[in-house]
């Protein structure tokens, strides 16, 4: 995972082949399920920020190409005010984008 300035982030997804999920998600062609995909992508803002950004829904999303089992794959966070813009990509190709809203906690 790299930062940068705290309003930007990049972290890896693979999802391994033995994942629970896929059993049905095609057999004889698995493709990783859109809900596999976000939860890694809040899993990564959640460590990213230390759980201090809460979320409440997702704007939008849009899945533009499907992902392997073992591929791997770059996760794009920019955090802008209370939106987390996503991006996922495998190589250049992008997989998924979306924006998710929520809070940021303030330690006072």
């Amino acid at each position: 995972m790299t930062a940068d300035a705290q309003t930007r982030l990049s972290a890896t997804l693979r999802v391994p082949a033995k994942h629970p999920a896929l059993a049905g998600h095609f057999p004889g062609n698995p493709i990783v399920p859109g809900v596999v995909i976000l939860d890694a992508v809040i899993s990564a803002a959640e460590a990213w920020l230390g759980g201090d950004f809460h979320v409440h829904g997702l704007s939008h999303a849009k899945f533009l190409a499907p992902l392997k089992p073992d591929q791997a794959a770059r996760i794009e966070l920019a955090l802008r005010g209370s939106l987390l813009e996503f991006a996922v990509y495998r190589g250049e190709a992008t997989i998924a984008k979306g924006t998710l809203s929520g809070t940021r906690e303030t330690v006072a």
